[in-house]
C-alpha cells in the first residue's frame, strides 16, 4: 500500500504531461507510489492494453489530412482513423492527425510502417503516441492510409467532411497554370471513384471478370453465339468509359471526356497517377 501522499497538484501535473484522465492519473500515481516516470509507464501500458483489446474494432471514422510541397512536386496524405465520429472531432485527435502529417512531411517516409516509427519532438514515436491516445480516449486509432506521391505537378482535394482526400499527379503541364483544372479533375476522382487512370492500368483479373459477366448476360438475353464476343467487347469499352479516369465523361462538361478536357486545358497535359482515400467506404 502506498505511503506517499498524492496531491491534486501531482495528479494535475501528470494529466498535463500525459493527457490521460484525472482518475487514471491518480490511480497510476498511487500504484507507482508517487513515481512520475513509473506512473507514465503504467498509463502507457494501459493504452497498449486498450489498443490490443480493441484491435478488431472497425475504424470507419476519422480525418484525412494532406500536405503538398511548395513547389507542387510532392504530396503526402494521412488518413487517421477511429471508431466513432465524436472522437474524430476531439481536439487531441485532430492535433494528433496534424502531428502525424507534419512528421511525414519532415521525414519523407515511404510507407505507413516507416511513418509509425518516426520519433516526434517529445521523444515518443508516432506509434507510441497513437497508443497513448488510444488509452486516453478508449477506442481504436490507426493510420488507415498513407500516401507519398511525386511528379511534375501534384494537386489535392479534401472533401468538406474531412473523410475523403485525393492526390493527383499531372504530367505535361509545361509551365501552364493548371490549378483550376487540377482541382476539377481531383473532384472528378472524388465523385466518380475511377479504378485506374486508363485502360492499361486496370487489373487483368478485373478485365477477365467483366468480359465473363458480359458474356453471361448476353447469352441470357438470347443473342446468337457468333455475336457474343463482339457485344462483350462493346460492353468492356463501356466499362472502361465508366471506370477509368481519362475515359470518363468530364463531370462539368459531358461533351468531352477527361482526356480531352486536359488536352484542351494545356496540350499534352495528362494524369499519370492518383490516390483516393475515403474513410468509412
Amino acid at each position: 500500500m502506498s505511503t506517499v501522499q498524492i496531491t491534486a497538484a501531482d495528479v494535475n501535473k501528470l494529466r498535463q504531461q500525459t493527457g490521460a484522465g484525472m482518475m487514471d492519473c491518480k490511480k497510476a500515481l498511487v500504484e507507482a507510489n508517487g513515481d512520475f516516470e513509473a506512473a507514465v509507464d503504467l498509463l502507457r501500458k494501459k493504452g497498449q492494453k486498450v489498443s490490443a483489446a480493441r484491435s478488431g474494432n472497425a475504424t470507419s471514422e476519422g480525418l484525412v489530412s494532406i500536405a503538398v510541397s511548395a513547389d507542387g512536386t510532392n504530396g503526402k496524405l494521412v488518413a487517421l482513423a477511429c471508431e466513432t465520429e465524436p472522437v474524430s472531432k476531439v481536439e487531441d485527435f485532430r492535433n494528433l492527425a496534424q502531428a502525424v502529417l507534419a512528421a511525414a512531411v519532415a521525414n519523407n517516409p515511404a510507407n505507413a510502417e516507416e511513418l509509425s516509427a518516426i520519433t516526434l519532438e517529445d521523444g515518443r514515436t508516432v506509434a507510441e503516441t497513437i497508443t497513448e491516445l488510444t488509452g486516453k480516449i478508449g477506442e481504436k486509432i490507426v493510420i488507415q492510409e498513407y500516401a507519398n506521391v511525386s511528379g511534375e505537378k501534384i494537386v489535392s482535394y479534401i472533401h468538406s467532411n474531412g473523410k475523403m482526400g485525393v492526390l493527383v499527379v499531372f504530367e505535361g503541364a509545361n509551365g501552364a497554370d493548371i490549378t483550376e483544372a487540377g482541382k476539377d479533375v481531383a473532384m472528378q476522382i472524388a465523385a466518380m471513384n475511377p479504378i485506374a487512370v486508363d485502360k492499361d492500368g486496370v487489373d487483368p483479373a478485373t478485365i477477365e471478370r467483366e468480359i465473363e459477366i458480359a458474356k453471361d448476360v448476353i447469352r441470357q438475353e438470347g443473342k446468337p453465339e457468333e455475336m457474343v464476343e463482339k457485344i462483350a467487347a462493346g460492353k468492356l469499352n463501356k466499362f472502361y468509359k465508366d471506370s477509368t479516369l481519362l475515359n470518363q465523361e468530364f463531370v462539368k462538361d459531358s461533351s468531352v471526356d477527361v482526356r480531352k478536357f486536359l488536352d484542351n486545358t494545356s496540350k499534352g497535359l495528362t494524369v499519370s497517377a492518383f490516390k483516393r482515400v475515403q474513410l468509412g467506404a
